[in-house]
């Protein structure tokens, strides 16, 4: 089973992110869930939540304390909150940084890949909303999920406000899986 830890803030679209993976999975034929984890959460604050992969039926329910993924939506996280916690040296992170930074981690994992997503989301979308953006380099580094399913959960999610967000979260994703 794959469990998927998402680390961001408020009004990053944490929730968003995590049943879109759970959708994306859904559309693979395969077992998913996605839930967030509540508490005070206010514009800014640091939130995270939870998806789970599988070709079986998942039956825990609880947080994910040991993630085989990682994706951090916000790097400022790295400096205030543990949100390498329970990773390992097989653990895939994703972070939303640029390319070339100078991040300093302290973790075992080999697997550490840097998504350019808050570029992108301001260059397509107009907004540092990043949480579609980032499930483009998810789906490629993770395999886990296609581009097609990516894109037919956005499309499901977002069809209610309307087709040029559709439109423009689309190409966001498919950039951020080419870069």
């Amino acid at each position: 089973m794959e469990q998927i830890r998402i680390h961001g803030r408020g009004g990053q679209g944490v929730v968003t992110a995590a049943e879109l993976i759970a959708m994306a999975a859904f559309y693979e034929g395969k077992t998913a869930q996605a839930f967030p984890n509540f508490g005070v959460e206010r514009t800014g604050a640091p939130i995270q939540s939870f998806a789970r992969i599988d070709n079986k039926i998942i039956r825990t329910r609880e947080q994910i304390y040991k993630p085989t993924i990682l994706i951090i939506q916000d790097s400022t996280l790295l400096e205030t909150v543990d949100v390498l916690a329970g990773s390992d040296k097989n653990t895939l992170i994703i972070i939303n940084a640029p390319l070339n930074n100078n991040l300093k981690l302290k973790t075992k994992s080999k697997n550490i890949y840097f998504s350019p997503a808050t570029e992108i989301a301001l260059k397509i979308l107009g907004k540092n909303i990043v949480n579609t953006v980032i499930l483009g380099s998810f789906a490629k580094y993770s395999k886990l999920i296609s581009l097609e399913s990516l894109k037919k959960a956005i499309q499901e999610k977002f069809k209610e406000k309307g087709a040029e967000v559709v439109k423009k979260n689309i190409k966001a994703v498919t950039q951020a899986y080419e870069k």
